[in-house]
């Protein structure tokens, strides 16, 4: 799949006013803010959920203490992949075309095109999230209402009421989080850190965030979610997100939404020999994944 001089027909000829390149801007690395990027020098990474303790007892005295112990819970594996594309030009497209240098014109096209692909990528966690059929390390989708303990409970990290983005349904995800336990059944102070959204509820999430009073109402009252800082990053739009009416809660739970970084992302040409081809390529390893749960709260909307 070269391209040759027949597929540039037109930058053979004098004349033209403009050559328009799909030269368009992206949109921003917007996995960066959607996961916590870490580096790996392996084939594929992992993360081992321990169990803590139980709730420490009361010891009467002179009565012995109580032991109890702890154990490997689940593991999370980030599998690397490798997206990569290429292209190549023959010598006499090269030579002949008139308007700039091909090679450069379409290796922007490359980068674009990889960009795109790692977006998806990470993006589709999230777009996945509520999939029963996607699981992950405990056995259920990463956002779910059954999340299982080691005690024979439960706990959910999807608002309880599926609810388009309002103030109340922002309010009631944070008090939800507020009784999160671990796999023991104790508490766990897990806050939020960001909002994120489709690009649909880019104003909703900033009336919701930016404003010093409730919004949408007549009364004087304060915003107290902005009061609280209770979302202290804000909110940042995703545009690979699919459904319109799905909003994110990033928490601040020591691990939990990743992505693995195995090559930054690279760029090589060479010349074929024999058939006096121009080859150009591009290519970037990493993974995207959620160690623990507790690192997202969401809901799909109404």
């Amino acid at each position: 799949m070269t391209i040759n001089r027949a597929k540039i027909r037109r930058l053979l000829e004098p004349g033209l006013n403009e050559v328009m390149e799909q030269d368009y801007k992206v949109y921003d690395q917007e996995h960066k803010r959607l996961f916590d990027i870490e580096k790996s020098k392996r084939a594929f990474e992992e993360d081992l959920m321990m169990s803590g303790f139980g709730a420490a007892k009361v010891k009467a005295e002179g009565a012995s203490i109580s032991f109890d112990t702890a154990q490997e819970m689940w593991t999370a594996r980030y599998n690397h992949e490798t997206i990569a594309l290429a292209f190549a030009i023959s010598r006499e497209a090269y030579e002949d075309n008139l308007y700039g240098a091909l090679g450069k014109r379409y290796g922007k096209a490359l980068s674009r095109s990889i960009h795109h692909t790692v977006q998806v990528k990470g993006a589709a966690i999230y777009n996945n999230a509520f999939d029963a059929s996607v699981t992950y390390g405990d056995g259920v989708a990463l956002l779910a209402s059954n999340h299982p303990t080691l005690t024979g409970g439960t706990w959910s990290n999807v608002l309880s009421t599926p609810s388009d983005l309002n103030e109340t349904a922002l309010e009631d995800a944070t008090i939800q989080m507020a009784a999160w336990i671990d796999e023991r059944g104790l508490l766990v102070n897990i806050k939020p850190k960001g909002l994120h959204v489709h690009p649909s509820n880019h104003y909703v999430a900033t009336r919701l965030l930016v404003t010093e009073k409730r919004p949408g109402t007549s009364d004087n009252d304060v915003n107290a979610i902005g009061y609280h800082g209770a979302i202290p990053e804000g909110h940042s739009v995703c545009n690979y997100f699919t459904d319109p009416d799905a909003w994110f809660i990033r928490t601040d739970a020591p691990n939990g939404m990743k992505c693995f970084e195995r090559r930054a992302i690279e760029f090589g040409a060479e010349d074929s020999f024999d058939n006096e081809v121009y080859k150009h390529k591009g290519s970037i390893r990493l993974s995207f994944g959620a160690s623990d749960p507790r690192g997202l709260m969401g809901s799909p909307g109404a």
